[in-house]
Parts: structure tokens; C-alpha cells; sequence
């Protein structure tokens, strides 16, 4: 006689290569509140997210098209542009009084010096307390955007940019 073996099926998001569930229990054990950065190949968001038995309750959301607001008019999904959208998002988090949280990049592949931890340093630099080895933030003249400025004349005013939306955003 045959037997019917108990077959045990995934989450979903896990087979479609949505969600690391071990990292996930990780961040979501330790309690604290996590800052997730997404890029896209037009923008960076960043979010400050408090979990929640419910599903995750979001704090605060910064996107990069916000700068734009400040009088950003270069790209939004260049390496500055991520720094001030973290930047964005730490003065946005100060506000709510979210001080602390830890980075979640999700499946994106972290690279030492890329947008993703352009941002973390940018939300770091705003006051929040993020653990983070120094040695994987951008250069200081990478995240003015002085690269791009040595590279393009059209972007030549890229630095006086960057310091002018700095600026406004640290105002408040």
C-alpha cells in the first residue's frame, strides 16, 4: 500500500528570491528599528521600518525625486544624490525621534564604496546611530560628486549643487 509523504512547500516571497528569511529573523530579533535602502536604476529610497506583528510599520521615507524639491537638477540615482537622500532620511528620523537603527540592503549586493552605504553614511552623518564599518563608505570628494564634475562640464556646478541641498537639508 502506498504512503502519502507530508510535502513541505516555501513562502512564497523565499521561491521567487523576494526575502532571505535568516537574515530577516536576524534584524527582526534584535529589536531594533531597521533603515532599508533600495535603488532602483532612477532612484534611491530609504525608510526607517519598525516591525510589527501586523506587518512593518514604516517611520519615515525618503526618496531621492525629494531633492529635486531642494534644488537638486542633476540625476537622482547617481552616488551624491544617495548620500543626500540618506542625509533626507536621518533629518526625517530625528524628527520622529527615531535615533537608532541597523542597515538592511536587502538581496542587493552590498559593494564596499556603492550607492547603498552612500546612503547609510548620509543617514549617519544626520545623527542616527547605525553600526557600520567605516572602511565601506564612499570617499569624501566621491560623495560631493566631484568624479562626475571631473568627468562631465555639464555637471561642473555639481559641487556648489551638493553643498546648496546639504545645506537646506540640515536646516530643517
Amino acid at each position: 500500500m502506498k504512503t502519502n509523504k507530508k510535502r513541505f512547500v516555501p513562502y512564497r516571497r523565499k521561491l521567487s528570491g523576494r526575502t532571505n528569511y535568516r537574515k530577516r529573523l536576524k534584524m527582526l530579533v534584535s529589536g531594533s528599528s531597521r533603515l532599508v535602502v533600495r535603488t532602483s536604476n532612477k532612484h534611491i529610497m530609504v525608510q526607517v521600518v519598525d516591525y510589527s506583528e501586523n506587518g512593518d510599520h514604516v517611520i519615515i521615507t525618503a526618496k531621492s525625486s525629494e531633492l529635486k524639491q531642494l534644488g537638486w537638477d542633476l540625476a537622482t540615482s547617481n552616488l551624491p544624490a544617495a548620500y543626500l537622500t540618506g542625509l533626507l532620511a536621518g533629518q526625517k528620523a530625528k524628527a520622529k525621534k527615531a535615533t537608532e537603527a541597523i542597515a538592511d540592503l536587502g538581496l542587493q549586493t552590498p559593494a564596499h564604496g556603492s550607492r547603498l552605504y552612500a546612503a547609510i553614511k548620509g543617514a549617519i552623518d544626520a545623527g542616527m546611530k547605525i553600526p557600520c564599518d567605516e572602511s565601506v563608505f564612499p570617499p569624501e570628494d566621491r560623495l560631493k560628486g566631484k568624479h562626475i564634475a571631473d568627468y562631465n562640464k555639464k555637471a561642473s556646478g555639481m559641487l556648489k549643487s551638493f553643498d546648496d541641498v546639504k545645506s537646506k537639508i540640515l536646516k530643517g
